[in-house]
């Protein structure tokens, strides 16, 4: 495996559960790498194990060749991979650019100038613009967080992501509670993110995934029951009987593959 993430066997031990058993994946630098699964599948934890917030029991995370497995989930953002949250980890008191412009303070190891308001640092000011812009909030910059609605504060939470300029994006359920209309928006910012960020997403809803992957795993019972491309899954007969069911697969397998 070649990729600029790469899992390898990767294991999560609870005492005699085990909520993950060696998963091994790879994500190529400029995917879009969906994992898909049912409730208690891994997914969760998976998640987990890849940003630092949790240790493996076994296995080996490498991220740009550089063993990361031991590394803390903030060595692992200096080293370039930026996370989103299923719930929401906004300051909504603050106002849109501020949450910005406080993560872009950090990137830029301006973490003490974090007591000063945001805004004078003119130089921090215009890139947390731009990653407004980029995600289609630049018309919301002054508004308290609190006043966004659900897709602008994923959107937000994007753009707070990116201000540490990740080469690694990850997301976790991100359009969990949105809209038909909304997790579609969210999926076309993130196909425009372009190639230099590269995107591990765990996601529920599948129009979401097939829309927007460019390579998908699916997880079952912590293990790795299908891997490939959207296409491939889609053809999968074990994906179709395991995970979704033939009452779901004539909606969302049967409807054409990208």
């Amino acid at each position: 495996m070649t990729g600029l993430l790469e899992v390898e066997g990767l294991t999560r031990r609870y005492g005699s559960l085990v909520a993950l058993d060696g998963v091994s994946l790879s994500v190529a630098a400029g995917a879009r790498h969906a994992v898909i699964g049912p409730n208690g599948a891994g997914k969760s934890t998976l998640f987990a194990l890849v940003t630092g917030s949790l240790r493996p029991s076994a296995g080996r995370i490498t991220f740009d060749g550089q063993d990361v497995t031991r590394r803390s989930d903030h060595a692992r953002a200096r080293a370039g991979m930026g996370k989103t949250f299923q719930h929401s980890s906004l300051f909504t008191s603050l106002p849109v650019l501020d949450n910005v412009a406080m993560a872009t303070q950090r990137a830029a190891g301006l973490g003490m100038a974090m007591l000063r308001p945001a805004g004078r640092h003119a130089a921090v000011r215009e890139q947390a613009m731009r990653q407004l812009e980029l995600v289609g909030l630049a018309g919301r910059a002054a508004a308290p967080a609190a006043a966004l609605s659900h897709g602008e504060r994923r959107q937000l939470e994007v753009a707070v992501a990116l201000a540490t300029s990740p080469r690694l994006l990850l997301l976790d359920e991100p359009t969990a509670g949105l809209s038909a209309a909304d997790s579609a928006r969210f999926a076309e910012l993130v196909a425009s993110l372009g190639q230099a960020v590269t995107v591990l997403l765990i996601e529920h809803d599948l129009d979401v995934v097939f829309r927007l992957a460019t390579h998908v795993t699916v997880l079952h019972l912590g293990r790795v029951l299908a891997d490939g491309t959207p296409g491939e899954v889609r053809a999968d007969e074990t994906v179709q009987r395991a995970y979704l069911g033939d009452a779901a697969l004539d909606d969302l397998f049967l409807e054409g593959a990208p």
